[in-house]
């Protein structure tokens, strides 16, 4: 059989298969940020979809860092009961789930602060102190533990797509001359002390992860390859479990990213947009978990990914929007996923109407 469908073992948490539903944003919480009966439903079709690891859309650890309105919390008891409900649901098909956790930085209306002043045309954000870092950091320990207690299996910190770890990692939004700035070091302090936090509140055998970008995808500066396999190195040194690859950032440009991190056709995992990336990536840190997401679509290019050893885990979002059973028609014989990436579905257009509903199969 095929390693897609065989058991894996992350720290000591036992997945059914190899197959990650990548956290995804919904608009579907309430205004304090607790969960809503209609993302209820979708998790437990993902459930019911036979989907090895879920990771939950990003839940904000402070109200200062709320990338949105809809979003939902993981900052306060109020927000553990319907959390609660989710993980219960999701455990008892098998599956296991994960939450994500996030500050929004820059992104966020509430409080847009960054690791520096940094302009745009709609917007200025103001550089945090080292107070407020040191309560960032707290917020992230406690959200963690609250996961936890709601019946998460573990965390991921979101280190991704421009948000306040990518922000802080990013020299083209990090101008800071403290600690927290100028070298790659320095500019990943902040995500160090992040997960040193969450790693004293849970122990050393909780299971803690990391979505990071493998490249900012920006003409110029900002977080690239090399800078993600040095990051990924010291995440390896200090016991982080897994690493989610992904990418974008400030700047980022669509045929940059669309180009820049692919694998050559010959390679057979040439539709996983940033599957060259991967692969230097797991050159580095060749024990470390990896998880690998964006543009994956067919079965060939899933079993070339993990027979390479290129990645662990194939983790995917869009296709679950599209067909939440994936997993089992792939195990039934389809070859690759209905999904036409039209991306209606994160569309400016539809997004918060219709997020997490694929629009061809509810218009």
């Amino acid at each position: 059989m095929s390693k897609l469908f065989s058991a894996f073992m992350l720290g000591k948490l036992e997945l059914k298969n190899r197959f990650v539903r990548s956290a995804t944003t919904s608009y579907w919480s309430d205004e304090q940020g607790i969960l809503t009966d209609p993302i209820l439903d979708y998790y437990e079709q993902l459930a019911k979809g036979d989907i090895g690891l879920i990771i939950k859309g990003h839940s904000y650890i402070t109200e200062k860092g709320k990338a949105h309105t809809g979003q939902s919390g993981l900052i306060d008891e109020k927000h553990i009961p319907r959390m609660m409900e989710l993980t219960k649901m999701v455990h008892e098909y098998g599956s296991k789930i994960i939450a994500q956790l996030n500050h929004g930085g820059a992104t966020s209306s509430a409080d847009r602060a960054t690791a520096s002043v940094h302009k745009t045309e709609n917007w200025e954000s103001r550089e945090l102190s080292v107070e407020d870092i040191n309560n960032i950091v707290e917020d992230f320990g406690q959200a963690a533990d609250n996961a936890i207690k709601a019946g998460f299996d573990g965390v991921q910190i979101h280190g991704a797509h421009g948000y306040l770890v990518s922000q802080f990692l990013s020299d083209i939004v990090n101008k800071r001359e403290d600690d927290y700035g100028g070298t790659l070091e320095k500019r990943a302090r902040l995500l160090f002390d992040i997960y040193d936090k969450i790693r004293s509140k849970l122990g050393l055998d909780a299971i803690i992860g990391i979505k990071l970008n493998c490249d900012d995808f920006a003409p110029e500066n900002g977080f690239g390859i090399s800078d993600s396999i040095q990051v990924a190195k010291w995440l390896s040194d200090r016991g982080i479990d897994f690493i989610e690859i992904s990418g974008g950032g400030f700047q980022q440009k669509p045929e940059i990213r669309k180009t820049r991190g692919r694998a050559e056709e010959a390679s057979g995992y040439n539709e996983a947009t940033w599957g060259e990336h991967a692969r230097k990536i797991r050159d580095a840190v060749p024990k470390l978990p990896l998880i690998l997401v964006d543009g994956i679509r067919s079965r060939s290019t899933m079993n070339n990914l993990l027979d390479n050893k290129i990645v662990d885990l194939i983790s995917m979002s869009k296709p679950f929007i599209n067909e939440p059973d994936f997993v089992k028609l792939l195990k039934s014989g389809q070859e690759k996923a209905s999904c036409i990436d039209c991306r209606k579905c994160i569309s400016r257009e539809y997004f918060g109407k219709t997020m997490l509903r694929c629009f061809h199969r509810f218009p």
